[in-house]
């Protein structure tokens, strides 16, 4: 391959970690927003969606101009296809954290109805699998990428646990108000559980790109494997 090519990829691996920077700063204030009920901080986070489309739009571009102009093969393809992969997931959490922003704009509207469960402990162990997703990727730490995975059922475990308190008062509530803010906080932690499940693709896609191995559908064994290792 030539020099230029190389210099294309050091390219795209810079953008890859700023798309992966940018969008966990999104999600991070937009789970503030929630859990503080910020409307100001909420319509940021909204106002930020387009900058994450345009740069995971000029990465795709970037991405298949390079395959076409290059062919490559190898290493350098799996290389090319994860980051695809892993860009598409990045943009995906940043719409979720526009979710998230625009449920915490309902609930700042609807200040004087509780909110019955504690957001806390799910949004910070969904931020730290992407926190750690995207380490994995800047370090190629597959140990890491496995980690990642592992937490994946932790988190769906949590949801459910939330779920369940928030179905319980919805059951038993009879205010609108108090109505609309528990059907936005079921949103809230649906898009928390799918964060955590495009965390998830990326470790998944690590692993593919440093080990050329393919674990989606086999991650149970892949993750008890190297646990026994």
């Amino acid at each position: 391959m030539s020099v230029f090519f190389f210099k294309e990829m050091g390219r795209v691996k810079i953008n890859i970690l700023a798309l992966g920077t940018m969008v966990e700063e999104n999600l991070h204030k937009a789970v503030q927003a929630v859990i503080n009920r910020d409307g100001e901080l909420a319509n940021e986070v909204i106002g930020k969606d387009s900058d994450v489309d345009t740069m995971e739009v000029d990465i795709e571009e970037e991405l298949l101009k390079i395959m076409a102009l290059h062919q490559p093969v190898a290493v350098d393809l799996r290389f090319l296809v994860a980051t695809l992969k892993i860009n598409n997931d990045l943009e995906r959490i940043g719409d979720l954290a526009v979710n998230i922003a625009e449920r915490a704009v309902v609930l700042n509207r609807k200040l004087h109805a509780t909110m019955p469960v504690d957001l806390a402990p799910i949004s910070q162990a969904v931020e730290k699998m992407l926190r750690d997703s995207i380490d994995a990727l800047v370090n190629l730490d597959t140990s890491l990428a496995s980690d990642v995975c592992r937490r994946d059922d932790a988190i769906d475990k949590m949801k459910h646990d939330n779920d369940d308190i928030i179905k319980k008062r919805m059951v038993a509530e009879s205010d609108k108000d108090a109505i609309d803010v528990l059907v936005a906080l079921l949103r809230v932690t649906r898009d928390l559980e799918r964060v955590a499940d495009h965390a998830t693709n990326i470790a998944e896609d690590l692993i593919y790109l440093t080990e050329g191995r393919i674990i989606r559908h086999h991650a149970e064994e892949y993750l008890q494997n190297t646990t026994t290792a």
